[in-house]
């Protein structure tokens, strides 16, 4: 067979590495031959994963997927590189079997079938920045930067407008020039008095922007912390759902098999009983035939005997 069986799509995968979290990742398979295959998943690590479901039917020309979890690490590995793998099998079988039909014996390559393998590697991504304290902070820094620096730009634009000393006294002559002189140094340094009052203000407001950011930031760690307590609350609740639920499966497979065995063995003893009737019937009818020509022979005698009396008497 030279065309694939199933098409995998990632061909890795990726985990978002996080210490004491979850994380998964969802495989898809893809049939586009026109026969049923069957896959199964296996891995290096069978206790870091949990794959559902590891084994399954994809239909001709049809899709199917799988999920794996990584469950949830306490130590980080070194420069988050992972020498995991995991394996993926893929037979074909026979039209219309179904997922309850699959056994470990249809993917041995002893039996001659074709066996499909393909590995896929697992690769560990660091997590992404928080996207609200990064928005937090970026409008922290461009309101502060707006506010800081256009004070400054209105000084400025103040102190240009004013026309300098040298100007005034060659149109003004006299003791008005050095009025206006005095008058212009006057609104100057008001001006300059005034525009550093606005900049301490405005310095004012933004270190309250920034603190009040700050708080806001503070109040969401704990908001943050209650809400990844409650998932996982939730975790651990449906865990043990999970494991109640396996445990009553393995429950009704144990009785299954006992009434299977069961069966099988009143089949047996039925069988030997049958076979025990025959046995005997057969004896009876030996017995029957053995009386049967005893019998005959007493009346032969009896004859013989009489036909030789009767003779003898003549």
């Amino acid at each position: 067979m030279t065309s694939e069986l199933l098409e995998i799509h990632p061909q890795e995968l990726k985990f978002t590495f996080e210490l004491k979290k979850q994380s998964s990742c969802l495989i898809q398979l893809t049939n586009k031959t026109d026969q049923y295959v069957a896959f199964k998943v296996k891995t290096t690590s069978p206790k870091k994963y949990c794959v559902r479901p590891n084994t399954g039917i994809v239909k001709p020309k049809s899709i199917s997927d799988f999920t794996v979890t990584m469950q949830a690490q306490r130590v980080a590995p070194p420069d988050l590189m992972c020498k995991d793998k995991f394996l993926i099998q893929s037979t074909v079988v026979p039209f219309g079997t179904a997922e309850e039909d699959i056994t470990s014996d249809m993917f041995s390559k002893e039996s001659g079938k074709h066996i499909e393998d393909k590995k896929l590697k697992v690769f560990l991504t660091s997590p992404p920045y928080s996207p609200v304290l990064a928005a937090i902070n970026g409008e922290l820094k461009q309101d502060s930067g707006h506010e800081t620096s256009s004070p400054r730009d209105r000084a400025w634009s103040g102190v240009e407008n004013i026309p300098p000393p040298e100007r005034v006294a060659e149109e003004v002559v006299g003791f008005e020039t050095a009025k206006d002189a005095v008058e212009l140094r006057t609104t100057k340094d008001v001006q300059r008095f005034e525009t550093s009052k606005v900049d301490i203000d405005e310095l004012r407001a933004a270190d309250g922007v920034q603190s009040s950011a700050a708080k806001d930031v503070q109040e969401l760690k704990p908001a943050k912390s209650i809400e990844e307590l409650k998932l996982g609350h939730d975790f651990e609740e449906l865990k043990s759902k999970i494991n109640f639920m396996d445990l009553k499966l393995k429950e009704a497979e144990l009785s299954i098999m006992k009434l299977t065995e069961e069966r099988s063995m009143a089949t047996r003893e039925k069988d030997k009983l049958k076979s025990e009737l025959e046995v005997l019937k057969r004896k009876s009818d030996v017995q029957t035939i053995q009386v049967g020509f005893t019998f005959l022979y007493v009346c032969m005698v009896a004859l013989v005997s009489l036909a030789v009396g009767y003779f003898s008497h003549l």
